[in-house]
């Protein structure tokens, strides 16, 4: 399947690090360093529009290694394209670290990930829900770690 791409100047195609990735790589599209202090977030863009076929989103997440070296991390993670979108995507990015986190041009700074989507239609009901083991709880219910 393929995704149409609309590339700014200095930008590149999204890319797979290997043959089993589910995530393509982006990098920062900008011309100078970025500095994301402790506690700060910055919106990074990637120079990338695409055209996503209706039935599908893109995700946009995390890097593994930007998380665990830096605690630099997507605030909305997973970030949702829709199908109907055509602007530029970027990359709401947050340093939970104790350093300042300086993203530079060209830098991997997300993945990318293809789903199927579809949409159902919500109905108000006055009946009770469907009860299962799980019920209500939510948020920790099954203990800890």
């Amino acid at each position: 399947m393929k995704f149409f791409c609309k590339l700014e100047s200095g930008s590149s195609l999204p890319e797979y690090a290997t043959s089993g990735a589910s995530g393509a790589d982006v990098r920062a599209n900008i011309n100078e360093p970025i500095a994301i202090l402790p506690g700060q977030r910055a919106l990074i863009p990637t120079g990338i529009s695409v055209e996503i076929p209706h039935g599908y989103e893109i995700q946009v997440r995390s890097r593994s290694g930007l998380a665990s070296k830096y605690g630099v991390i997507i605030l909305q993670s997973p970030g949702t394209v829709d199908a109907d979108y055509r602007g530029e995507i970027r990359v709401i990015l947050a340093n939970l670290g104790e350093a300042t986190f300086i993203v530079e041009p060209g830098m991997r700074i997300a993945q990318l990930v293809v789903a199927k989507v579809e949409q159902v239609s919500f109905v108000e009901t006055q009946e009770e829900l469907t009860a299962t083991a799980r019920g209500t709880g939510g948020f920790g219910h099954t203990g800890e770690c």
